[in-house]
């Protein structure tokens, strides 16, 4: 009996309704794999032209059945008689791109669908775009299928046509091997079996092509194991996760990256009990000889042959969210089973769908693929994503909701971050609070252009000051005339603006100084990732709400004026969004008596200081 060849995982993907699922239901009802009750739905799924919908096989959501569309990833195993499939058929809809990245991640073929009938007016935008990630994320093969082509006479010129077009557009990509078959999904033709339909095709079928295909598997490789759950019992301390490559075995000395301990390999175990070696993809308990304090996030590998560490990096980066990507925002990072705090700071181009080439860019919209720099908040165990899928890739997650915004892999890790390293002085933040007497804070004023915030900030700061604090404010207007001076109004630059006034503020703040800043800051993740670099408790939201018609009326420096009249672009409350917070730590009524405010400031203060 011959051996059967390894496991394959292929992504079925291309824009909608180019018969992707249909594609997969095929092959498994011609390679006779299918259940009986599958059977006996295909006998009452029906398409128009009165022949099994194959598609249905795939369709798991309610959703996708009522709308006739795949939305969520559908996964599913078969065998053929030479090897193992796990094919993931990924939607074609342009709002669910991010599932197709997903199943892009750890596929090792791309099946391609292009309709053949929309083909006549040029390629769509999303076959170029799902052939761009399915690069982008390392996929080895692509195989294309040109389905339809029963809808279009079996013509050989259509085929010739669309092969021609797709190959030009996609010429600056690589991939090991492409191929292209003419198929119809729905009758079956060069799917599993020759068609007599289309006797000008001298290649091979689908099938055969994924059964002589081999993943492009990488050598053994070094040593890594990035560490997912740390076990602990009085006796006991075990460092658990899967091997990424490489062996690891008893006695066998090895380091932790970032923190750059050592240590020697006293024992291990998984499921099968006791190991002398472990190899790659096997999970493992590992326990080691020293008693070291390690975390989620550390990777093990050889002393002699360990990751990159850093904190600053370029990558690419698909974006998933309506709102744009810009520089200065700030994003949970999540790598393996690491994550970070990281600060975009800098698109350098997005790669356009027309030639697939870079372009300039200021911002990331939906859908666009960018090549990005980072700046981590610490540094991380990192390899470029050509090296290692699990250590050069990534995810963007938004830090207010928690959902995912963009997935990324490492170009490279940016060599200038490893020669910094802040100095530790003895007159540090705790001393200089000590000496001033008091709790360093920073109160954070926002709210529209004439809401009263610099006002309140001012009568609260000379109030402290008269009772011996040391106070300074940082007022938005006086920052742009300085500091600020070369940034505009744009989202990006507004974005920037209040990362510099954060960071200025946090120096104030590690002076031992109560920090009065006044900004507009009209984007919650803005917000959220200035008060992400305080220590818990030190960054006080203060939130001076004004209706918008009040602000209007009071306009001391005449800019509403101005704004309303077209001369003042991107004006918040107006032209501009303004982002209201929804648990500032004081909400104020902006019309009341400024009197009244202040001391409720004051009062508010004071209750902290007794705590």
């Amino acid at each position: 009996m011959p051996q059967e060849k390894p496991l394959l995982r292929l992504l079925s993907c291309g824009s909608v309704d180019d018969g992707k699922s249909t594609l997969i239901g095929r092959i498994l009802h011609d390679c006779g794999i299918l259940y009986e009750d599958q059977l006996t739905l295909l006998g009452k799924e029906r398409t128009p032209e009165g022949l099994p919908d194959f598609s249905a096989l795939l369709d798991g959501l309610l959703a996708e059945r009522e709308q006739a569309i795949t939305i969520d990833l559908a996964y599913r195993t078969f065998r053929t008689a030479t090897r193992r499939y796990l094919v993931a058929d990924a939607p074609g809809h342009e709002q669910y791109t991010r599932n197709m990245v997903t199943g892009a991640s750890r596929a090792e073929v791309a099946l391609l669908l292009i309709d053949a009938v929309r083909a006549k007016g040029g390629l769509l935008p999303q076959t170029l775009r799902h052939t761009m990630v399915a690069s982008l994320m390392g996929i080895p093969h692509m195989v294309v299928a040109v389905n339809k082509m029963d809808s279009r006479g079996y013509e050989q010129a259509v085929f010739t046509a669309i092969e021609k077009e797709y190959l030009e557009r996609i010429a600056g990509l690589h991939f090991v091997s492409l191929h292209c078959v003419p198929v119809s999904a729905l009758r079956g033709d060069n799917v599993c079996y020759v068609s007599q339909a289309m006797p000008w095709y001298k290649g091979p079928t689908l099938l055969d092509i994924l059964e002589n295909l081999e993943p492009a598997r990488p050598a053994c490789g070094s040593f890594r194991l990035p560490v997912q759950w740390v076990a602990r019992t009085p006796e006991f301390r075990g460092l658990t996760g899967t091997i990424l490559s490489g062996t690891v075995t008893v006695g066998q000395k090895v380091a932790l990256s970032p923190s750059g301990l050592t240590a020697t390999v006293k024992r291990l175990s998984n499921s099968a009990g006791d190991r002398k070696e472990v190899g790659a993809e096997e999970a493992v308990c590992l326990q080691l000889t020293e008693d070291l304090d390690v975390g989620r996030g550390e990777v093990l590998s050889d002393v002699d042959d360990r990751p990159e560490v850093g904190d600053h990096l370029a990558a690419r980066l698909v974006w998933f969210d309506e709102a744009p990507l810009v520089p200065g925002r700030t994003y949970l990072f999540r790598q393996a089973s690491a994550s970070a705090r990281a600060t975009m700071t800098e698109i350098s181009a997005k790669i356009s769908l027309e030639t697939l080439g870079e372009i300039p860019a200021k911002e990331l919209r939906w859908n666009d693929v960018g090549i990005i720099k980072l700046r981590l908040d610490r540094k991380l165990a990192l390899a470029p994503y050509a090296e290692s899928r699990d250590l050069g890739g990534f995810i963007l997650i938004d830090p207010i909701n928690a959902s995912t915004l963009g997935a990324g892999l490492i170009d490279f890790v940016m060599r200038r971050s490893h020669n910094i390293h802040p100095h530790n002085f003895s007159l540090n933040a705790k001393a200089q609070a000590l000496q001033k007497g008091q709790t360093p804070r920073v109160l954070w004023f926002m709210g529209l252009s004439a809401s009263g915030k610099s006002t309140l900030a001012e009568r609260v700061a000379n109030i402290l000051h008269a009772q011996g604090r040391h106070v300074y404010i940082l007022d938005g207007d006086n920052l742009r005339n300085g500091l600020n001076q070369d940034l505009g109004f744009s989202e990006a630059a507004r974005a920037e603006n209040i990362r510099r006034a954060a960071e200025v503020a946090k120096l104030m703040t590690e002076a031992g100084l109560i920090v009065l800043a006044s900004f507009i800051s009209p984007y919650k993740r803005d917000r959220q990732a200035a008060r992400s670099i305080f220590p818990p408790g030190t960054f006080l939201e203060i939130f001076v709400d004004t209706p918008l018609s009040v602000c209007v009326a009071r306009d001391p420096k005449g800019l509403y004026a101005q704004a309303l009249d077209g001369r003042l672009p991107n004006f918040t409350g107006l032209s501009a969004p303004f982002e209201a917070p929804e648990q500032p730590e004081l909400h104020l009524d902006g019309q009341a008596d400024p009197d009244d405010l202040t001391q409720t400031i004051l009062d508010f203060l004071e209750r902290l200081d007794t705590q």
